[in-house]
């Protein structure tokens, strides 16, 4: 890509982060948001593509987030692009309790990965999903040690079973 290439996409970037500043979505994200909740927990969207529904920390009331998951290895990974923020500390709060919907609502226990194993999975998410690509300041394309320095402020939480 070409030096006038790069700008423009760095431009595009900067314009996708400001809808999160201090992590928190703007209006225009929380409306986006929905939407793609809504469209992530049919069947119309690749298996990938999820609803997390959570109870929320302060509330109790489900609260319904659109995500990827990233697979590594065999295994499905949930990895918060923009670092600590609400679906991540519901999650938390909710002891990994959550359901998972693609089609059909699915109970899932969600467990903390420790930052020393997060590399691959923060790796694979912006390899697969290019929304997430302007929040994690790795190029996809480099190796799975250059994410190491940047696993710790990307939360990532294993997928399993919820009565695993």
């Amino acid at each position: 890509m070409d030096r006038a290439g790069r700008g423009w996409v760095e431009r595009r970037a900067q314009a996708l982060r400001r809808h999160y500043a201090g992590g928190r979505a703007d209006a225009f994200a929380r409306r986006a948001a929905r939407f793609w909740a809504a469209l992530h927990g049919t069947w119309l969207t690749p298996r990938r593509w999820v609803t997390l529904e959570v109870p929320g920390r302060r509330t109790g009331k489900a609260t319904r987030f659109p995500l990827v998951m990233a697979d590594v290895d065999g295994r499905w990974y949930l990895v918060s692009m923009l670092g600590e923020c609400a679906w991540v500390w519901n999650v938390r709060a909710a002891d990994g309790r959550a359901v998972l919907r693609h089609g059909r609502p699915r109970p899932v226990r969600l467990v903390e990965v420790p930052v020393a194993e997060r590399a691959p999975m923060v790796r694979r998410l912006v390899q697969i999903a290019p929304g997430a690509r302007p929040h994690v300041r790795v190029d996809r394309h480099e190796p799975v040690e250059a994410f190491e320095e940047i696993a710790a402020d990307h939360p990532v939480f294993r997928v399993l079973p919820a009565d695993a």
